[in-house]
């Protein structure tokens, strides 16, 4: 069985790698390409704490020497959680996998006394956000300064080897990690003449907002992992392919 990664790289090579683990054929078809964009550290800002949606923010930033090092960091998840101590910063403290439980965890934190009232927190972000997390901390009396951090650009074609794969039925499924990338897919697929024999693939999606715009596409087959982290999604991968019994 073969499954299409959509997912940027370099994030894709574990999930490359883990999909070959679990015994399955692995292609890789990024649909967001990394850009960096510039960053000046302020050493008069007055920050308490930083808080990161994504490891590509973490990617783009270098971080040698900077004090913000010596701040907490909150993260979404375990994997952005792992790429900022691997950057460097000493306090990381991961929420479980998307916005609203890091929203969650900072709230936590404050009501719990280990973060100030009225803190102000650096956001570093991509530049397209899927909620507005600055606006729901904002609301609760926090000061959120957000700097863009990084943009995916999304990638207008499908290598030429993966639409032979999908004329040729090799593939068998597709995993999906962001809405951007699922509507990088679903325009690269109709642009290559490909969206009737891809779209009636099975679609592994990482939570129900990029499921929402398979099925908008016209997917017929999409499964959503039961929590937002990648275990769950190669779970939902092996619930979709397994054989039903008549």
């Amino acid at each position: 069985m073969v499954v299409l990664v959509t997912r940027p790289h370099p994030d894709n090579e574990a999930t490359l790698a883990a999909l070959r683990k679990r015994g399955f054929d692995a292609l890789a078809a990024p649909l967001l390409r990394f850009e960096p964009l510039p960053f000046h550290d302020d050493d008069g800002a007055d920050h308490d704490a930083v808080i990161v949606t994504s490891a590509n923010a973490l990617r783009a930033i270098d971080f040698a020497g900077s004090r913000l090092l010596r701040l907490p960091l909150f993260a979404v998840g375990t994997h952005t959680a792992d790429a900022a101590r691997a950057a460097g910063f000493g306090q990381v403290i991961a929420a479980k996998g998307d916005a609203a439980a890091l929203r969650d965890l900072v709230l936590a934190r404050v009501k719990a006394g280990k973060l100030k009232k009225a803190a102000t927190l650096l956001y570093l972000a991509g530049a397209d956000l899927s909620r507005d997390l600055a606006g729901e901390l904002g609301a609760k009396g926090l000061t959120v300064v957000t700097h863009t951090a990084y943009r995916m650009a999304p990638v207008a074609s499908l290598p030429g080897e993966i639409g032979d794969a999908f004329m040729a039925n090799r593939i068998t499924a597709v995993l999906h990690y962001s809405r951007r990338s699922a509507r990088a897919f679903v325009d690269a697929v109709r642009a290559g003449g490909l969206e009737i024999s891809a779209l009636a693939l099975p679609q592994c999606c990482m939570s129900a907002s990029v499921a929402s715009v398979l099925h908008d596409a016209g997917a017929t087959q999409v499964v959503v992992a039961s929590q937002p982290d990648e275990t769950a999604l190669l779970d939902a991968l092996g619930r979709a392919l397994r054989p039903t019994s008549t």
